[in-house]
Order: C-alpha cells, then sequence, then structure tokens
C-alpha cells in the first residue's frame, strides 16, 4: 500500500487533534473529490514499519486524541489487508485513543456483509477496531459544509462499538 500524506495535529477530521493518514487508492472516483490524486494506487510513497514508527510516536502526545483513517479508500480490499496489523499496533500502543475511519463504501451494502464489496478476511477485525466510521461516497450535488465531520448529506457517523455490539445501525449524536 501506498500512501498520499501524514498530518499532524490535525482538527478537521475527527473531533479533537488528531494524526491523519490519508492513504492512495480509491475505486469511488467521487464527482468533486478534494483528493483525486489518491485515487492512483501507485501516488505517494509506500506505508513502511518505519512510517508506521513515525505516526505512532507522533501518537505520544498526550493532547493527541487518536488517528485518523482516510483516503483515497482505506476500506479498499488491499488497502485493509495493509492497515490492520498497523491498526492493531495503534490499539496495543494507546487503548485510550479513539480510530476513525472514512470510506466512500456504505457499512451496510458494502462492509459489513460477507458478500460485500468490501468485505475480506480482515473486515471483521478492522472493524472492531473504529471507533467511528465515517460512511458513504461523497456527493457534490449533497455537499453541506455545516455538517460536522462530514461533505455531503448522505454521509454517516457511525459508532462501531455501538452498531457492532447491537447489531444495528447507531449514529452519533448530532451536536
Amino acid at each position: 500500500m501506498n500512501y498520499s500524506a501524514i498530518k499532524y495535529n490535525d482538527i478537521a477530521n475527527g473531533p479533537g487533534v488528531r494524526t491523519v493518514l490519508f492513504v492512495s487508492g480509491c475505486t469511488h472516483h467521487c464527482k468533486g473529490c478534494f483528493q483525486p490524486e489518491t485515487w492512483d494506487f501507485a501516488h505517494g510513497e509506500p506505508f513502511t514499519r518505519e512510517v508506521e514508527d513515525v505516526i505512532l510516536d507522533s501518537l505520544d502526545s498526550a493532547y493527541i486524541e487518536g488517528l485518523t483513517l482516510l483516503g483515497g479508500e482505506p476500506m479498499e480490499p488491499v488497502n485493509q489487508a495493509a492497515l490492520v496489523p498497523f491498526i492493531r499496533r495503534f490499539k496495543e500502543r494507546f487503548p485510550q485513543k479513539t480510530l476513525w475511519c472514512f470510506s466512500g463504501y456504505t457499512f451496510d451494502a458494502d462492509i459489513a456483509p460477507a458478500n460485500g464489496k468490501a468485505h475480506t478476511d480482515v473486515t471483521d477485525e478492522f472493524l472492531s477496531m473504529i471507533d467511528v466510521l465515517v460512511d458513504g461516497e461523497f456527493i457534490l450535488e449533497q455537499k453541506d459544509i455545516t455538517l460536522l465531520f462530514r461533505g455531503s448529506r448522505n454521509q454517516r457517523l457511525i459508532d462501531m462499538k455501538k452498531t457492532l455490539s447491537s447489531g444495528e445501525v447507531t449514529l452519533l449524536p448530532e451536536k
């Protein structure tokens, strides 16, 4: 897997101050995407153990609330396989910090079902480590800059812990 960028001290992609990893590779190609260069799976730099270490070290500060994954598309099957070992390391080292993941795939149709187009042999483990999943493609015609942590009205902020324990999609409350 390649990554496009890493942002440290980001306040736009989840609550508090976060480290944000932008992975490369996305098959959605949303009209109006703010990072179309990340559609290319070969864009950017290789995601190596050394890069993982730098990201994990950036999370050491007490004021960093967590890690956010976006893209590109973290839930692309090939990206899931590369991210799960890294996320395990993140959760082992920082169990108190949150993990947010942005995906153009929808949880109910594409990610959760065993026959979903984004479901792989590591998807269930991946989902179990995510605190909040922001799902749904960006739809330019539904763009709404007043929404918290999302770009279009169709996108949802899913509380993954509650969703996985109840079996029902549980959205974060609107603030």
